[in-house]
């Protein structure tokens, strides 16, 4: 018996918000396997183009929760698929990005700091990992307006940020170095318990303001922006998080939940 109308156009509300997190999987897959192809020919066109590709993940990422309130179909599955794919786009495709763009091209020179720079970029990874799980068991048991610790998306912008600023490949230990630190660091974040603010908090005049200059800049200095960005982002972040330690209200602290440290 053929299913009716109604019940087919009701499968396929709640099958939308899922093609949208299909969509964010294909771009990160899209971003490995540019990130692989180019390991050795090292082009810094397609290393922009891999990042790139990472960031609109994170837009179907974005889009596809949207997609699911606003056609009122939030399920498990798609809360499980969506958290499988930040794993894969988050984690796994700016880790094998970050490795190709700095480490493959000195792999017959340096092996000691290819082996190192994969140990840093495993770091990022499975602290990427470690954040998502913490974070989908305390959903409701921790203020909203902040997250604990930086948020994966946000940590595999960061680090596609240099690549987008700075598409050509590593060429030097200097600057090897340079990206295992960011990996680590940025890894380190992640599992922190530094408070990041989330995007529900209050839209006030100040946040207005900031929004107007980070645009200013954004046309001004172009893909260097994002780099600016994530640094003044994670500078702030610390100061505010030290400024609550020392008693400063001026910005409200996160309310914290009785059964949070269990978390």
């Amino acid at each position: 018996m053929n299913p009716s109308r109604p019940a087919r156009l009701a499968r396929a509300k709640f099958a939308l918000p899922s093609f949208v997190t299909l969509l964010s999987i294909a771009c990160g897959f899209g971003s490995i396997v540019i990130s692989v192809d180019n390991a050795q020919v090292g082009a810094p066109g397609d290393f922009r183009l891999a990042a790139i590709l990472l960031v609109l993940a994170g837009v179907f990422d974005a889009l596809d929760g949207f997609v699911a309130r606003a056609t009122n179909t939030q399920s498990d599955f798609g809360v499980q698929l969506d958290s499988i794919a930040d794993v894969m786009n988050f984690g796994c495709a700016p880790g094998l990005l970050l490795y190709c763009y700095g480490f493959a091209q000195m792999s017959a020179a340096h092996p000691t700091i290819v082996r190192m720079g994969g140990l840093a970029c495993f770091i990022f990874v499975a602290c990427g990992a470690l954040r998502l799980a913490r974070f989908n068991i305390s959903v409701g048991r921790t203020d909203p307006r902040y997250f604990v610790g930086m948020p994966i998306t946000a940590g595999a912008a960061c680090v596609a940020s240099v690549v987008v600023a700075w598409p050509d490949p590593v060429v030097n230990n200097t600057q090897a170095f340079a990206v295992m630190a960011l990996m680590v660091a940025v890894g380190t974040l992640m599992v922190s318990t530094v408070r990041f603010p989330s995007s529900k908090q209050r839209l006030s005049k100040g946040i207005i303001g900031v929004i107007l200059v980070a645009v200013l800049l954004l046309v001004i200095l172009q893909t260097r922006f994002f780099v600016l960005f994530f640094l003044l982002y994670i500078c702030a972040t610390l100061l505010l998080n030290i400024a609550w330690r020392s008693g400063w209200r001026g910005v409200a602290p996160p309310v914290v939940y009785a059964d949070e440290e269990e978390v």
